[in-house]
């Protein structure tokens, strides 16, 4: 079965989007479901990423991911965010970017400059609508490998930020806190879900099947249920058809990489890692942190 990212790439009008799926105004919904979370969660953040397509390359894209604020200077996301980037990273604490196109987010300073130009994103804190960001430099959890398999797999990545975080950092879960919950009630566990991810719902002209829309770009909040727990990923249920039978009304996609996944006690125990389908109506994989956070948040 094939893995996507559940991070957002190229962003779409000038916004990107990432999660892997191993990002027109309309109601917003939410993530896959859910609903807008507004000022629910201070504390989780939107990300923007600077790439290339190859080492030497001048850079050639932008995208985004989602994260969550662990200490003062420390935003906590999935490492296939981090990985590979290219200068700075901004990272947006409002809950509403763009209601629709364009995005006007910053595009990155020398990507057609000849090779050795800064690239990235080396500008002012400031982007095209006068909203101000954070800076911060990315890093990966040592270790970090993409291997989709509950033993090995590590996606796990930190933003280290220039100033401190505009919010009051997440309370996170210890170590082993989803081994404690049994099978038998991880099915009836809610899980709570928050990321700037593409919507999913019938666009406004075309055809009318449920798809990934790049607008509106805000925060969102969704609920699912366990499926089951490995050792280092915890499955959820991201079908929102499950509302009504009480396990959730929904799950990740595109752009929902690296943001937070709470128990229901508000402590975060996971971030978002990937997903099996590309209309993000499946079953989410999310890579649980107790082993790495106190690395992570010591980063100052």
């Amino acid at each position: 079965m094939r893995r996507f990212s559940r991070s957002a790439v190229a962003v779409a009008a000038g916004a990107g989007a990432l999660a892997l799926t191993v990002a027109g105004l309309a109601p917003a919904t939410a993530i896959t479901g859910g609903t807008a979370d507004g000022s629910g969660h201070p504390n989780v953040v939107m990300l923007l990423f600077y790439a290339k397509d190859a080492p030497g390359d001048p850079v050639a894209y932008r995208y985004r991911c989602s994260g969550s604020l662990v200490s003062e200077h420390v935003v906590l996301t999935a490492g296939h965010c981090t990985d590979g980037v290219v200068g700075k990273t901004l990272v947006f604490f409002q809950s509403e970017i763009a209601l629709k196109s364009p995005s006007l987010l910053p595009y990155a300073e020398g990507d057609s400059g000849p090779e050795g130009s800064a690239g990235g994103f080396v500008g002012t804190e400031v982007d095209g609508k006068g909203r101000t960001y954070s800076v911060g430099v990315s890093q990966n959890a040592p270790g970090f490998q993409l291997t989709y398999k509950d033993a090995t797999h590590l996606d796990v990545g930190a933003v280290v930020l220039q100033s401190a975080g505009a919010a009051t950092p997440v309370a996170l879960a210890p170590t082993g806190a989803i081994d404690r919950i049994p099978q038998s009630s991880l099915n009836s566990t809610l899980f709570t879900e928050v990321g700037y991810g593409t919507e999913v719902r019938r666009p406004d002209s075309g055809p009318r099947k449920p798809t990934p829309e790049s607008y509106p770009l805000i925060r969102r909040v969704a609920t699912a249920n366990g499926q089951k727990a490995g050792p280092r990923i915890l499955y959820t249920n991201g079908n929102p058809n499950n509302a009504q039978a009480g396990k959730g009304d929904g799950g990740t996609c595109f752009g929902d990489s690296g943001g937070p996944v709470f128990l229901p006690n508000g402590t975060q125990v996971a971030v978002t890692s990937f997903g099996y389908t590309s209309n993000c109506r499946y079953v989410d994989a999310m890579q649980q942190i107790g082993e790495h956070t106190s690395e992570l948040q010591s980063r100052e």
